[in-house]
């Protein structure tokens, strides 16, 4: 690790003892992650360091945000609050919050029943809900997109990145947060990553099955060009990053919603169909619709929305998935290939929904 938490000088704050160990968690791109005993206790420290995400002013509103759901009864793990009264501890102008530590492991939906699916479409709804009731409601304007292509740890407890778990996102290149991806910037980028293919060397399966990708995806976006979404939706205060490395579960129950770091205003329902597309899409690159079908009714269900809220947002994801590229990008441009296991999975996703659309689009709604 290049920056070693100031342990004393953290642990004085918060009166949390004295430490014993302090091992690092899998590393995201906004936050570190330590596992962090003491005296007094186990604890997950969180450094905040990517200056998108650790003013320390919203660090402290998720800190309200949280500690309001969990007295809602929402499963939370709010952080400690310090000596000085405040939860977030700037130190070397670096900021920090200490959380309890919460055991339990990640699940996704291939590790669900039928019924645990439609409770987590039924949580997903309530944590919609009670945001709706601890969140201020003026300004309630859908938050700008930012680039998300770096991952987020959990603040409890988490692995991995949050784009390589989500393997899409809004922010994309050339999204208008109105309207989605516009399909002049999607053909340029495609153009852009054909060349970059085409260099590649040594040339290996990877770089076949990329320009085999992206050929593809070019065709369909000129099929389906006239396609492109309305406005969006209903807007209100998500999660923002809702997904299987940000969920814990213990003895098959939710135990935690961790990383509130991406908390804002949007589309609420555009969440819903996202979360749903990462917990249930299987290696093929097919969704396993009946687990849909039970965490969607669910999720209408506490959330009080309605089919054709739905039906919008079924739409609006579709069309971002067909205009996303992050995964190229993370290989060709920066040589990152972490999520290179990810890509024939997500890849294929995109084409089959586009051919079983309705069936999709009646399993989020029926």
């Amino acid at each position: 690790m290049s920056h070693a938490p100031p342990l004393g000088a953290l642990l004085r704050q918060y009166a949390a003892g004295s430490a014993l160990t302090c091992d690092p968690v899998e590393q995201g791109l906004l936050n570190r992650g330590y596992r962090l005993r003491t005296t007094r206790g186990r604890y997950f420290l969180k450094h905040h360091f990517d200056p998108e995400t650790a003013d320390p002013a919203a660090i402290a509103r998720q800190h309200r945000a949280t500690q309001r759901l969990a007295d809602l009864g929402v499963p939370v793990a709010p952080p400690l609050t310090g000596t000085d009264g405040r939860t977030v501890a700037v130190i070397g102008g670096h900021a920090y919050a200490l959380h309890p530590w919460i055991d339990g492991r990640h699940r996704h939906g291939g590790q669900l029943t039928t019924q645990q699916c439609a409770r987590l479409g039924a949580l997903l709804g309530v944590v919609h809900a009670s945001l709706e009731r601890v969140m201020p409601t003026q300004g309630r304007t859908p938050a700008r997109p930012t680039d998300v292509t770096g991952g987020t740890e959990g603040s409890a407890r988490t692995g991995g990145s949050a784009r390589a778990c989500a393997g899409g996102s809004a922010a994309a290149e050339g999204v208008d947060p109105a309207r989605g991806a516009d399909l002049a910037d999607t053909f340029a980028l495609i153009d852009r990553l054909l060349a970059r293919v085409r260099r590649h060397r040594p040339y290996d399966a990877f770089d076949e099955l990329a320009r085999h990708r992206l050929l593809e995806r070019r065709a369909l976006l000129e099929r389906h060009a006239d396609r492109r979404p309305p406005q969006g939706g209903s807007v209100g205060w998500v999660h923002g990053d809702f997904h299987p490395f940000n969920l814990l579960y213990r003895d098959g129950e939710p135990a935690a919603i961790v990383d509130w770091d991406r908390l804002g205003v949007h589309p609420r329902a555009e969440e819903a169909v996202r979360a749903a597309v990462i917990f249930f899409v299987r290696p093929v690159g097919a969704l396993d619709l009946a687990k849909v079908r039970a965490y969607a009714r669910a999720y209408r269900r506490t959330a009080g929305a309605g089919p054709a809220e739905l039906a919008a947002a079924v739409h609006r994801v579709w069309w971002e998935r067909l205009n996303d590229f992050w995964m190229l990008r993370w290989h060709y441009e920066r040589g990152d290939t972490r999520a290179d296991p990810q890509f024939p999975a997500a890849s294929a996703l995109a084409v089959w929904w586009t051919r079983e659309y309705d069936t999709v689009c009646e399993a989020f709604t029926g």
